[in-house]
């Protein structure tokens, strides 16, 4: 079964969710992103997508320590990105704890920074961030704009190496309306042998159903569970399921 795996963003240490990437559309849902990835790990949830939107925008780390806090107090897998643009960065992410650490503007403006991370760390550990809107890639926590096409853009990495792929359609994200599975499914039909982890758009627990039967390895819920939507007795009845 797809892996549900949760989403917490911070600014200014906050648990927070944005709207189609606008920081003016911003809600706080915790002043401890600490307590909900506790509550996602007692819902039975093993991986945490912690996003670093203070270091998104400004182009380095920021919310290291929350990271750090993070996993030293659960025993959530962390999938870490946001901000990460230096060898420094990646350093910062990983000596505070991330299994993970996901690249997308980097990749854009610097391909071989990428691929050198990809040659140190391993397959495992680097995951390619490919968030699209109308099928282009976007940059800098979604404020800029580029001319890359996001199948030509996981093409020149998947050659390379990437396993893992987080991919978000923004059009949708924060919107509740229902995933982009025709844009999955067809980067799977293109990329079979990828980890394609969906995010943006989840509004129900069908949905997850839904995206599980495409295939995808795992989907990034966030609004629709700070709303309610879906519910932690949801996942955890689901994580009972799939364990």
């Amino acid at each position: 079964m797809i892996e549900i795996i949760p989403a917490i963003d911070i600014i200014d240490g906050k648990c927070v969710r944005l709207t189609q990437g606008d920081y003016d559309a911003k809600t706080i849902y915790a002043d401890d992103p600490l307590d909900i990835a506790k509550r996602f790990e007692d819902a039975g949830c093993r991986r945490l997508h912690l996003v670093d939107l203070d270091g998104a925008r400004t182009s380095h780390v920021v919310n290291y320590k929350t990271l750090e806090r993070i996993v030293v107090r659960t025993g959530l897998t962390v999938d870490f990105g946001g901000g990460i643009k230096s060898d420094d960065d990646i350093r910062i992410a990983f000596d505070s704890g991330a299994a993970m650490v996901t690249g997308g503007s980097i990749a854009v403006k610097s391909p071989e920074t990428m691929l050198k991370w990809l040659g140190i760390y391993g397959a495992g550990r680097i995951i390619l961030g490919a968030d699209a809107r109308d099928g282009k890639i976007m940059v800098d926590g979604w404020q800029a704009g580029s001319d890359t096409d996001i199948a030509e853009f996981i093409d020149y990495f998947y050659n390379r190496g990437i396993k893992k792929v987080i991919s978000t359609d923004i059009a949708v994200d924060g919107m509740l309306t229902g995933p982009s599975t025709d844009m999955y499914t067809a980067l799977l039909d293109r990329f079979p042998d990828m980890e394609l982890i969906a995010s943006g758009g989840v509004s129900a627990i069908d949905d997850i159903y839904r995206l599980g039967e495409n295939g995808l390895s795992g989907v990034i819920v966030g609004k629709a569970i700070y709303e309610n939507r879906i519910t932690l007795h949801e996942i955890t009845a689901y994580n009972l399921k799939c364990h």
